[in-house]
């Protein structure tokens, strides 16, 4: 078949042709968001899953719905790099300059500006350019103490109370929310707390790897009463029939009996996995309908398309310690595994491998679903590594 018209659209937070199976979800999003804009209680969400299982998609989503709604957004994706008050600061100044084009509240707008430019200043941000109203001067005690967390929360009141003034809400949108540091994220969910102690209509709606349940609330105790914690993961296999068979039916071509089916258990219904075998299913088909044996010949092509790409670019960052370590597990079988089973893979003690599985848990190769509990956060990351080193790396 034609391959520019193949709909298939496998990539890092691109768009599936069929978002199925997340529907409830994103219902529950707009009544927070109502709630939110009526001055009613609504908690902020975040979405956590691993890798390749639409958080991102979702989460581009939701904030497309926010924009079309009205609300104020501020959008950004943290960082290990980066510090928390350098991603806020630009797309916070382009709300502000948003919300300073309504009439309404004008005035609290500007004042949110000159808390900003407090902000700017305690913080010591590189940010150039700051304009707000006629009065783009700093407010003496507005978000200039130096302290992220009363400063950070200083910053959303004021761009709190000017959403509220215009009836409508500030929504921020966080995207690998995980890779903040603990003193960085406990200032951020200090201040949403006090947005949400004030009634103020200020929500995240963030996305993270699983291992953003356990740092959250080390950051602050109450975070699981702050935050909705929603997991994302594969897709059942009715939703992930749907993902696979409606952007073919547009175009005019069907899958035969069984083809789905097979689909689906290869891929185990991850939503980027499944893209990638209906792109090469596409391919390979010569007419429509697409046949199991497409899907076998397409197979072979996804896996190594896979094995070079999304998986290869994860080993390539790892040191041999931490390959070692990853193909032990892999050995093991997809998880989760006890730390015991693993040191005794290696021949290693438990509490010398304490660093090493540390730093993959740092990198993001690693989480940890429960007490002493270790699995990977890339789904078929062990079929992977036994494909590419069956006897382990040296």
């Amino acid at each position: 078949m034609d391959p520019h018209l193949n709909p298939y659209t496998p990539g890092a937070g691109t768009p599936p042709p069929e978002l199925a199976g997340r529907g409830p979800l994103l219902q529950e999003i707009g009544v927070a968001f109502r709630r939110a804009r009526a001055g009613l209680a609504a908690n902020s969400l975040v979405l956590h899953g691993l890798r390749g299982v639409g958080k991102t998609v979702l989460l581009n989503r939701i904030e497309r719905q926010a924009e079309e709604g009205g609300f104020g957004v501020v959008s950004f994706e943290a960082a290990v790099e980066r510090s928390l008050p350098s991603l806020l600061v630009p797309p916070l100044k382009a709300a502000l300059l948003r919300m300073s084009a309504r009439a309404a509240a004008r005035d609290l707008v500007a004042r949110a500006g000159r808390a900003l430019r407090g902000f700017v200043g305690s913080m010591k941000v590189r940010f150039e350019g700051i304009e707000f109203g006629v009065d783009p001067a700093a407010e003496p005690g507005l978000a200039d103490s130096g302290d992220l967390s009363l400063d950070l929360g200083d910053l959303l009141q004021a761009a709190g109370e000017a959403a509220r003034a215009q009836d409508s809400a500030l929504v921020l949108f966080a995207d690998e929310l995980h890779t903040l540091p603990p003193r960085e994220l406990g200032a951020f969910f200090q201040a949403l707390h006090r947005m949400s102690q004030r009634q103020l209509p200020v929500l995240l709606v963030g996305a993270a790897l699983p291992q953003i349940i356990g740092r959250a609330g080390k950051a602050k105790s109450y975070a699981e009463r702050l935050l909705d914690f929603r997991e994302v993961g594969a897709l059942e296999a009715r939703a992930a029939g749907v993902a696979l068979r409606a952007p073919a039916r547009r175009a005019e071509v069907a899958y035969a009996p069984g083809a789905v089916r097979e689909i689906v258990r290869q891929t185990e219904g991850y939503p980027y996995f499944l893209q990638a075998w209906g792109k090469h299913c596409w391919d390979c088909a010569a007419r429509t309908p697409i046949t199991v044996a497409d899907v076998k010949e397409a197979s072979n092509l996804a896996v190594a398309s896979l094995d070079a790409g999304f998986f290869r670019m994860r080993l390539d960052r790892l040191t041999p310690s931490q390959k070692r370590y990853l193909s032990a597990m892999a050995g093991l079988g997809s998880g989760p595994h006890r730390s015991g089973a693993i040191a005794r893979a290696l021949g290693r003690p438990v509490t010398s491998l304490g660093p090493v599985r540390a730093r993959l848990i740092e990198k993001g190769m690693l989480y940890g679903p429960d007490h002493g509990l270790t699995a990977f956060t890339v789904p078929m990351f062990d079929r992977y590594l036994r494909r590419v080193a069956p006897d382990g790396f040296d």
